[in-house]
């Protein structure tokens, strides 16, 4: 299996110079009185990759976190997002460079911007994907992607922008919601696939499966989730704030999964009925 992985591990991005960690810490749910510690104890577990959103509303935190660190911004990758848009591109863009301000101050960049969600409608996608093309040309964001988008919604952007193919689609990933159809979409236009939720909020930490496995490898079940979404070539977002699970959430490099594990794992699929948030619709809307 993959056994050159390690915490320094990236992915390359479609037509792009930059490279993604293959392993980022989200901030879902972080409030701003734990959000800045959170993130200074990943950055110091060795993780370089945040991802934060407008919609957690903790995007100052996590840009006080980056400052706090002394870790070089260069060694730094800064994921945020979009959900809705404003009335035009130019207000929609002016959202984005509040974003970039709050993370980054006046003059900075984020690596990845994504349209958050595809739910707002096929004019709000146009005008959130325009605004970010002007972010990118403007050096704002450096590489711009999509979240929770189908191949139906993908395909779109063809017709409404000039960047294509996004860097990257965040979904809902692990193995209990495996979004197949919309993975090797991503996979066959090279279009980097995160993964959401990977540890499935915990709500999967008694399944037989998952136990045994991790019995058999000396390990947790949320390390082998996160090593499960690795040996598929995705970037897992493990979220907690909880020192010791940040850090034993970037512990996922001293073993690997052998194909029966990866085939058991394979095997828990539920499709649809398995996503605790959001599978992705594939059918253009």
């Amino acid at each position: 299996m993959a056994s050159n992985l390690s915490l320094t591990s990236t992915l390359s991005l479609a037509d792009s110079k930059y490279r993604i960690p293959q392993i980022g810490f989200g901030v879902y749910q972080s409030p701003p009185s734990t959000c800045v510690n959170s993130c200074v104890t990943a950055i110091k577990a060795g993780y370089r990759h945040i991802d934060t959103a407008q919609y957690y509303a903790n995007e100052t935190e996590v840009g006080k976190a980056v400052r706090d660190s002394k870790v070089s911004r260069s060694d730094l990758f800064i994921t945020t997002k979009i959900l809705t848009p404003g009335k035009d591109v130019d207000s929609t863009y002016k959202s984005i460079e509040d974003s970039v301000k709050k993370l980054d101050g006046e003059d900075g960049y984020v690596d990845l911007f994504l349209i958050h969600s595809p739910n707002a409608g096929k004019e709000s996608r146009r005008l959130m994907w325009q605004a970010l093309e002007k972010a990118k040309e403007n050096g704002k964001v450096r590489d711009i992607g999509v979240s929770n988008y189908g191949v139906g919604h993908m395909d779109e952007i063809k017709q409404i922008g000039k960047v294509w193919p996004p860097a990257v689609n965040q979904i809902e990933l692990h193995p209990w919601c495996q979004q197949r159809e919309a993975v090797e979409y991503c996979r066959k236009n090279n279009i980097v696939v995160e993964a959401y939720c990977p540890i499935v909020r915990n709500q999967k930490a008694d399944d037989k499966t998952l136990n045994g496995i991790a019995k058999k490898h000396k390990t947790s079940p949320n390390q082998v989730l996160i090593r499960y979404c690795l040996e598929k070539g995705w970037v897992p977002l493990p979220k907690s704030d909880t020192p010791e699970r940040i850090e034993k959430n970037a512990d996922v490099y001293g073993f690997e999964l052998d194909d029966k594990d990866m085939k058991s794992l394979d095997g828990l699929d539920q499709g649809k009925d398995g996503a605790i948030v959001q599978a992705v619709n594939n059918a253009p809307q």
